[in-house]
């Protein structure tokens, strides 16, 4: 492959800062390759657009522009909390390996809590409100980036337990309130797939974003800049959110009759008792398990195979994010494709392929890292692939998790579902100090295809009907 510089201008390749040339040419063909993506798809939907404006109503027009304004509110928030979660994410490895901790300890910390908080957090979503949870999100996060600032390991568990909360509110209050929004204000339900995917697309930008600022951040104020980064990005999340209107799990009254005894019992009974719904929390468990795990190994591992010229954490971080943008984008054609092999079951069809593309992408690295030393870039390519998949799969299981799971239990069983997850990342975390990197890959993969099988047995299901209740 071709050095970039090679071919830009003397006084443009010289202001280039001081990264490897595979590591540039990495972020430049991966970003090469998301705007020539991007430019198609708009492209196409900009002619389908036009052919379908002919027939479209005056109300159509009317709930198509209020849509519109209600998606931009609530990704805009989204976009904000995430950038500022991928600043932490990017480089908190190296900030606890420069203080000289137990950063297995610290991250299965954070993982615990998670698992402990899981169960009872989601009920106080519904009971108290979507709206105030995401504000206690943010208070947390504040306070959690603030402690990261001390060297004490004392202190520095103590922000991953409240790490282990604020994980579960980010992924439960968020996606709550914006699925009982979008129905309470009338809009269709196959447009909460739109949502899903441009909060994909949008997320893996914001990402790749996060990748090179918090680059230059650890560049100018040293490991400590991405986390203060993340305190400013997130005091603008928490005065954004002050605009939203609130919305509860049983009803739109915080006085509801319900306690949160019941609405406890509720979630779990509704888990336990409708199948279709532990198993999309299972799917859930396994493949993000598997996820996570992979983030945590993929720093040390590429460290390991001697990459030339060192590794910029934060360019490999973008070209990654810069997959998963990918997959997001891609996410509505792999649906549509879908539909011809199951036009009842298009979601469950296109999530089960895509696991089984993130088991190949995993069993890769197991299989070559095990014969030989020397694969930095297949290991990089699998990767790659590997985070394609999880930009198709998060609109995916979004999707699916707004059509199987009650409006009014949404928090509680969100909550829920990240019972499983913190469990499997938590065998994963603990695999990685008693396996090898080639074995821990093998582990992934496997979880990857359990997921892809265990997504196979929904296609054939009901089509996930649910009341108010279950």
């Amino acid at each position: 492959m071709r050095d970039v510089a090679e071919f830009l201008p003397a006084w443009l390749a010289g202001a280039l800062p001081d990264w490897p040339s595979w590591a540039v040419n990495l972020m430049v063909y991966t970003g090469g390759l998301l705007a020539l993506v991007s430019t198609v798809t708009m492209l196409h939907s900009s002619h389908t657009s036009a052919a379908t404006s002919s027939t479209t109503t005056a109300d159509d027009a009317a709930l198509r522009s209020k849509f519109g304004k209600f998606r931009r509110k609530f990704i805009t928030v989204y976009l904000v909390i995430m950038l500022a979660d991928w600043m932490q994410g990017t480089h908190m490895y190296t900030l606890y390996l420069s203080y000289g901790v137990n950063v297995g300890a610290l991250f299965l910390t954070g993982f615990l809590s998670g698992a402990v908080f899981a169960p009872f957090l989601g009920s106080l979503v519904d009971k108290y409100g979507r709206k105030r949870s995401c504000i206690v999100y943010c208070v947390l996060e504040i306070i959690i980036n603030t402690l990261e600032h001390s060297h004490d390991f004392k202190i520095l568990v103590l922000g991953r337990v409240l790490g282990g909360i604020s994980t579960n509110l980010l992924f439960s209050a968020f996606e709550s309130w914006m699925t009982t929004q979008h129905r309470k204000l009338g809009f269709p339900e196959e447009w909460l797939s739109i949502t899903y995917a441009q909060s994909s697309i949008g997320n893996g930008v914001t990402a790749i974003l996060a990748g090179i600022v918090a680059q230059l951040l650890e560049d100018q104020f040293g490991h400590i800049g991405p986390f203060q980064g993340a305190i400013a990005l997130t005091v603008l999340a928490l005065i954004l959110i002050l605009s939203w209107e609130e919305n509860y799990g049983d009803s739109d009254d915080k006085s509801a009759s319900n306690s949160l005894y019941a609405q406890f019992i509720e979630g779990w009974g509704a888990t336990v008792r409708n199948s279709e719904i532990w198993r999309i929390g299972m799917v859930q468990g396994l493949s993000e398990g598997a996820m996570y795990t992979f983030v945590f190994m993929w720093v040390p591992t590429l460290l390991s195979l001697d990459p030339p010229g060192g590794l910029p954490t934060g360019c490999v971080f973008s070209a990654l994010m810069a997959a998963i943008t990918l997959g997001g984008i891609m996410f509505p054609y792999l649906q549509s494709a879908a539909g011809y092999l199951s036009p009842s079951h298009p979601t469950e069809t296109a999530a089960a392929c895509t696991y089984f593309v993130a088991a190949a992408s995993m069993f890769t690295p197991a299989v070559c890292m095990y014969l030989s030393k020397n694969v930095f870039g297949v290991v990089l390519v699998s990767f790659l692939v590997c985070e394609l998949c999880v930009g198709l799969f998060m609109p995916a299981a979004g999707t699916l998790r707004s059509k199987y799971v009650p409006d009014a239990l949404q928090g509680s069983i969100l909550n829920i579902f990240r019972l499983p997850l913190n469990t499997f990342v938590v065998a994963g975390t603990y695999a990685t100090d008693i396996m090898d990197p080639p074995k821990v890959f093998a582990l992934v993969g496997m979880w990857f295809f359990c997921a892809g099988i265990l997504q196979l047995t929904l296609v054939g299901g009901g089509g996930g009907k649910k009341t108010k209740k279950e």
